[in-house]
């Protein structure tokens, strides 16, 4: 069942903070992944490359969680499990570049690598803390 994300997340989510991604691995370990987050209304996105471990793991078990924490606060934190409800390639470069500029300041991501193809996953909450 969705839940509406909280004040303190959505705050999270917008500041220029870093959260830690966990997926499954086909043994069902668990596999962590820092990654820079985004959102729509109370959808999370969280933008990759295709074929990176984060992206293989969630296309075949579309469980997730996800710690965000304040840079400036470390208590300051949220976490959130949920599901990988879409994959999509339409706008990732337009939004790999959105969040190049909220994170490091740059208009366009400076890692692309020549043959990679971005997608941003849609994560649905699920369990909101706090």
């Amino acid at each position: 069942m969705s839940k509406n994300l909280t004040v303190l997340a959505k705050n999270l989510i917008d500041g220029k903070n870093f959260a830690n991604l966990a997926t499954l691995m086909s043994d069902g370990s668990p596999q962590v992944t820092p990654v820079w987050v985004d959102r729509e209304g109370d959808t999370i996105l969280v933008n990759t490359a295709i074929g990176r471990t984060k992206q293989r793991n969630i296309s075949a078990d579309p469980r997730v969680a996800l710690d965000i924490f304040d840079q400036e606060n470390p208590y300051s934190n949220a976490s959130i499990r949920g599901r990988v409800i879409d994959q999509s390639q339409k706008g990732a470069d337009e939004h790999i570049d959105k969040l190049a500029m909220k994170y490091l300041g740059k208009d366009k991501y400076p890692f692309r690598q020549p043959s990679e193809k971005r997608i941003i996953l849609k994560i649905r909450p699920e369990t909101i803390t706090p």
